[in-house]
This record gives C-alpha cells, sequence and structure tokens, in this order.
C-alpha cells in the first residue's frame, strides 16, 4: 500500500445523469474558436485552421446549481457555452472513423474565462493559463451516456444571464465536428477514459458580474446554472 506524506486531494468527478454512479475525470481538453462566429468576435478568421487545445485542471470542476465568487485578478469575467464530451475509451492515433467509438457521454459546460488576462497573454505569446485554468473555471453540469442520447451532431446551445439570451446557436455550427476533435486530439496525446473535452463557443461571449445568474442549455442534455458571488 502506497503511503503518502500527506492526504492526496479527491478524485474530482461529475454526476452520471440518472445515475448514482460518478464519471472520474482525469483531464480536461478544451478547443479554442470553433464557431466561426466566435473567431469572428475575437478578431480572427474562422476558415479551417488546424484546432487548437488548452487545457484546465480536473479539479477546477464546478456543478450545477453552485454559486462561485468573481475571480481574483480580472475585471472582465466572461461566461462560454460548451458542449462537452465525455471520453469512455482511450487511443492513439484514431481515424475519423474510430473517434465516436471513444465517446461515453455529453455534458452542458460553461468555460468560465478572465478574458483581460487572456488577452494579456496572448498579445505577449504566453500561455492562457490564469487566464482560462484558474479555481472554478470549469462549470459541468450531468453527463448524459450516449447510449441513451445517441450521437450528438446538432441540436440548439444557448446560454442566458438573468433570462436574457447571449448565446444561441447550434452544434451543427462547429467548425471542427466532435470527431474530428477526437481524432486530432488523439495524434498529438493519448487520450484515456475518464478525459473530457469542451468543444467550444458560440458567438456572443460577455461579461458576468456578481449577482448574476447564468444558465446554458443544450437540446438533449438539459441546463446547467451557475450564480457568481461577491469578488473572492
Amino acid at each position: 500500500m502506497t503511503e503518502y506524506a500527506f492526504p492526496p486531494q479527491p478524485q474530482s468527478s461529475v454526476p452520471i445523469a440518472g445515475s448514482v454512479q460518478r464519471f472520474p475525470v482525469r483531464r480536461i481538453f478544451c478547443v479554442g474558436r470553433n464557431y466561426a462566429e466566435h473567431a469572428r468576435e475575437m478578431g480572427f478568421d474562422p476558415d479551417r485552421e488546424p484546432p487548437f487545445f488548452f487545457t484546465k485542471p480536473a479539479d477546477a470542476i464546478v456543478h450545477d446549481d453552485a454559486t462561485i465568487p468573481y475571480p481574483p485578478l480580472t475585471e472582465n469575467f466572461h461566461y462560454e457555452a460548451e458542449l462537452v464530451v465525455a471520453i469512455g475509451r482511450g487511443g492513439r492515433n484514431l481515424s475519423l472513423e474510430d473517434s465516436p467509438s471513444c465517446i461515453w457521454g455529453y455534458a452542458v459546460g460553461n468555460d468560465l474565462t478572465r478574458r483581460d488576462l487572456q488577452i494579456q497573454a496572448r498579445e505577449k505569446g504566453r500561455p492562457w493559463d490564469w487566464g482560462k485554468a484558474f479555481d472554478l473555471s470549469a462549470v459541468i453540469g450531468p453527463i448524459h451516456p450516449v447510449a441513451t442520447v445517441g450521437r450528438l451532431e446538432t441540436g440548439l446551445i444557448r446560454l442566458t444571464v438573468n433570462g436574457t439570451v447571449k448565446q444561441d446557436a447550434d452544434l451543427a455550427d462547429l467548425i471542427w465536428t466532435v470527431p474530428e476533435i477526437i481524432s486530432i486530439l488523439s495524434h498529438s496525446i493519448e487520450i484515456k477514459p475518464g478525459d473530457l473535452i469542451m468543444t467550444g463557443t458560440p458567438a456572443g461571449v460577455g461579461a458576468l458580474v456578481p449577482g448574476d445568474v447564468c444558465v446554458v442549455s443544450i437540446e438533449g442534455l438539459g441546463s446547467l446554472a451557475t450564480k457568481i458571488g461577491p469578488r473572492a
């Protein structure tokens, strides 16, 4: 039996819809600028350039109906509605045809972002970690098994703040599809069971302030609510 110098942190996990079991989370991969209109609003050409990835730590996960404090070091704290793909079978160098068999399920997500820190890092050619990978930055709802909901290729994705619609698109608008994302990622790094992939956000990203209630919904997956509390 392994002896640790102090107790290790608990295993990060996400609820599974309709089950008492939980999905253990290994890593969180995120795809940047994967909706054309969002790429344009961020000042980039949305042509199908190769997708790029960044990560969030597994312990950044926040669950449905949580209240999170407004994070430190930022004055421009943004929401980003996203489809989350849960990986149940790993692999390397997966073909486009083999990639769908790795999907265990799907969830609603919100990629919270300290936009000012992200832009500062981008302009200086530095990593995005302080803008993207901070505490409580990965809001993820219950995972719906693919055996229950089927393969998601189309469907409404919408985000509201205090009841006002801010993001409204369709999963069919993804520049790179879910099977393509999985295949491309697997050619760079071995994916494994427990990995989550946040697949990108539509146009309409914007700021949150203390007191806001942000709700993300995806057709077939339900909704995910987050309240923003006072500054940490």
